[in-house]
């Protein structure tokens, strides 16, 4: 099969033939028909995202959509021929997507919504599992409450905009000014991401707070969090890093988790919630309440050097406006 792939730190991505694999007990394989690339894939390349653990060579690329074509020992939920997406490699050691055919474990995996393209259906597995873990699994999101979502027109932002208001919740997002208008187009309520945190509080909560707020940027905008959130409110995070002041949210007798995706695949633990999550996803989408944000421009395995750079806006590529996908030629 052909793959991408990068020998070194920052290196190029060279397209080689190199041994098709093969479907494992619990694993399907997959012809892999598009890939979707993140931020975190550019990082790893770049060898700043040592937690997730991908040694060099490798092939690169967490998200996939593509075809079952051949089931290993002891899985039973899929058949030949079904239409997937997951978040199933590219780190740990576990070969990523940007490759023709990848041997999938069968948990990670879920149906492809009805309603999507390969392209489209291959962007969201990654952000729709943080944005889910950290409102339902971490928050345990319920119908009625105030949610502010710290960028809500990103990856990661966009789906929990999503997902919390077919939760029933009211929701708010902060946004750059650019992507205002879409945030109100997805139902959500905009608020100018340069707002410091107690103007917008006040302004829209009479200065009591949100009851839940996700931050999806982290650093000064988590500390923002913590200011904006109500008293015995909940702040959820998936770049807690750093050093923050804890003293705002103590104040509040409020509470903090964090989300750290990976590490089911780094860890082999939980993956089976992967899937479930996705195919919940999966039903929203094709109920039309879920829907991903998809940059316009198309990529082939020839051109994922400059997919890469749209997703970071380096050496003159336009930066990405919504996800990027890369087609994987057959």
């Amino acid at each position: 099969m052909t793959a991408a792939v990068v020998e070194a730190t920052n290196g190029p991505f060279i397209l080689r033939e190199v041994a098709r694999p093969e479907a494992g007990p619990g694993q399907v394989l997959v012809q892999i028909e598009a890939s979707g690339t993140n931020p975190l894939d550019a990082k790893i390349r770049s060898g700043e995202a040592p937690h997730a653990n991908q040694p060099l060579p490798a092939i690169l690329g967490m998200d996939l959509a593509g075809t079952v074509i051949a089931i290993g020992a002891g899985v039973e939920n899929f058949r030949i021929g079904d239409a997937v997406f997951g978040l199933t490699g590219g780190v740990g050691g576990l070969q990523g997507s940007q490759a023709q055919f990848a041997a999938v474990d069968a948990r990670l995996l879920a149906r492809k919504p009805n309603s999507l393209t390969m392209l489209e259906a291959a962007v969201l597995p990654l952000v729709i599992i943080t944005a889910w873990e950290g409102l339902i699994d971490r928050a345990q999101l319920q119908a009625g409450k105030t949610v502010l979502i710290q960028g809500g027109g990103g990856g990661v932002g966009h789906a929990a905009v999503q997902i919390a208001l077919a939760r029933g919740a009211k929701v708010f997002a902060t946004a750059l000014r650019e992507d205002l208008d879409y945030v109100r187009s997805l139902g959500a309520i905009p608020i100018d991401g340069s707002i410091e945190a107690e103007q917008y509080a006040a302004e829209h909560t009479d200065g009591r707070g949100f009851d839940l707020v996700y931050d999806t940027i982290g650093g000064p905008v988590l500390d923002a969090s913590f200011r904006a959130v109500k008293r015995f409110g909940h702040v959820v995070s998936c770049l807690g890093w750093g050093t923050h002041k804890l003293a705002p949210l103590s104040f509040k007798q409020a509470t903090y988790s964090g989300v750290f995706t990976l590490h089911p695949l780094l860890a082999d633990q939980g993956r089976a919630h992967f899937g479930e999550i996705l195919k919940s996803a999966s039903e929203l989408v094709d109920a039309g309440k879920l829907i991903p944000r998809l940059d316009p421009r198309t990529f082939s395995m020839e051109e994922i050097e400059t997919a890469y750079d749209a997703v970071a806006g380096r050496n003159g590529v336009v930066r990405q406006q919504g996800k990027i996908a890369i087609t994987i030629a057959q």
